[in-house]
């Protein structure tokens, strides 16, 4: 569990690394963005890296935390549907977390991130795969087509509506471009 402070400081990097990229995150910018010293970050943070793979478990434990109480007693569908509201809505309320989670700069960072990003999206993944079986065994979602397989065109779906809203500026309403193309999705894999 992260204390208070330390969520300001990864809501901080966020911030940075939407303006800056990667390679604006610096402990000194942030302790300017913080209004304390580097000294101070280091109380919390003993490295950059570990700023980055905070903020990237934090990410990680909201998303399981808000799709593990979404309603189980809905059909499979409006489950569907409630799984992206839900994350189309906390990054309409949190954009500048768009950057740490679809930057692909993060990815050269090193071995420790690489893994907490994998480790997110096997979060999203282990709710939408059984969600998908759920469908497909109720022949509500096509069978033709692997689980597993619609996961990977859902997500990557996903990732890109969520890419157009970060290079738009967030300069169109994601929840309802969300919402039009989940629709779309569930169009394609419907039986």
């Amino acid at each position: 569990m992260i204390s208070e402070r330390q969520k300001e400081i990864i809501d901080a990097a966020g911030r940075i690394l939407t303006e800056s990229g990667i390679g604006g995150l610096t402990t000194k910018k942030l302790a300017f963005e913080m209004g304390f010293s580097e000294a101070a970050i280091y109380r919390h943070f003993p490295s950059k890296e570990a700023i980055i793979l905070a903020l990237l478990e934090y990410l990680r434990e909201n998303m399981a935390s808000r799709l593990s109480s979404l309603d189980q007693s809905l059909p499979v569908e409006d489950r569907f549907q409630a799984v992206f509201a839900s994350q189309f809505a906390f990054f309409t309320q949190h954009p500048h977390f768009v950057v740490a989670v679809f930057s692909d700069g993060l990815w050269e960072e090193s071995d420790q991130i690489n893994q907490a990003i994998l480790a997110l999206m096997q979060t999203k993944a282990g709710f939408l795969r059984p969600l998908i079986a759920e469908g497909q065994a109720k022949g509500l979602f096509k069978k033709d087509v692997s689980a597993e397989h619609l996961v990977h065109l859902v997500l990557g779906a996903f990732r890109l509506q969520m890419f157009k809203w970060r290079v738009s500026g967030f300069n169109f309403d994601l929840n309802t471009a969300g919402a039009q193309l989940i629709q779309s999705i569930l169009t394609v894999i419907k039986d």
